[in-house]
């Protein structure tokens, strides 16, 4: 984590209300990760005290570009669209736990629900570079909100749903999974809480479905990795990046806490916001 300077290169809205922007910041495009995020701060200091939190869209190392996208909900993340390519901003980051992905996954399946395109994009990225295949579906209320295909990746394989089914499968992305679950090796998500929460049961019953057997430890072997670690994650069929409201984004406030399997509190920001489907309990209370 580091506070770095970064000077805006381009700002443009991409939906409705919805903006990317692209940020010269060297030592943060080369040290991040996908499902990482960075907090914002307002750099005006008129009345907005507070930091923002964006994922990190994408990063490149060798233009020192990073990305982010979000949506306009108020004072401060409208204050970031009135900025100009010249302007400068600083950046906390990079925050948080990043995806992990098997060294042994191959295809991976990505599903992200409206902003949530935002948690899982990068991950396309790093996905296509180390020689994976990736299919990308997408879930929106309509076509007028569906995340734009020129911005993503060719090799992708892209598939739409919309709420109302003016364009793509018409219902909720979640339905397109069944088609998927066989073919990939593990899955990434980011989007609303109820959409997560679904794929999370989907996960959980997969093996039934697919009649694949859990074997027992074999004997001698080495102790299974602690749950929440990057090892017991990237053994995980579905990681899920968790969109919570966070307030100081480095643990300090528990503004962003969910509650785990285990009935520790989980603090997004900093043990999250990637988490294992095992680790959190989608019916438990949430803060």
């Amino acid at each position: 984590m580091r506070l770095a300077g970064a000077e805006l290169v381009e700002s443009r809205e991409i939906l409705p209300g919805q903006w990317i922007q692209a940020y010269h910041a060297p030592g943060l495009a080369r040290g991040s990760r996908a499902g990482q995020f960075v907090h914002a701060r307002p750099g005006d200091f008129s009345g907005l005290i507070l930091r923002r939190p964006f994922s990190l869209n994408t990063a490149d190392p060798a233009t020192g570009i990073v990305t982010i996208h979000f949506r306009v909900i108020g004072r401060g993340t409208g204050w970031f669209t009135r900025l100009r390519p010249g302007d400068e901003i600083d950046l906390l980051g990079p925050l948080g736990r990043p995806f992990e992905v098997d060294p042994r996954s191959q295809h991976l399946l990505l599903v992200a629900g409206g902003l949530g395109m935002a948690g899982v994009r990068m991950l396309a990225d790093e996905a296509i570079r180390d020689g994976r295949r990736v299919t990308l579906l997408f879930g929106a209320a309509s076509a007028r909100e569906v995340y734009p295909s020129s911005l993503l990746p060719d090799e992708i394989e892209y598939v739409v749903a919309t709420d109302d089914g003016s364009l793509g499968h018409h219902g909720y992305v979640t339905d397109l999974v069944a088609d998927y679950e066989s073919w990939a090796d593990q899955a990434f998500a980011c989007g609303p809480l109820p959409m997560l929460a679904a794929l999370a049961r989907l996960a959980a019953g997969r093996r039934e479905r697919l009649g694949v057997a859990k074997l027992g430890r074999k004997r001698g072997a080495r102790k299974a990795a602690p749950v929440g670690s990057p090892a017991a994650r990237r053994k995980a069929f579905l990681q899920v990046s968790m969109e919570q409201n966070m307030g100081c984004a480095v643990g300090a406030c528990l503004g962003c806490v969910v509650m785990s399997t285990s009935g520790v509190p989980q603090r997004v920001c900093r043990e999250g916001p990637v988490f294992a489907t095992e680790e959190i309990a989608w019916d438990g209370a949430w803060s």
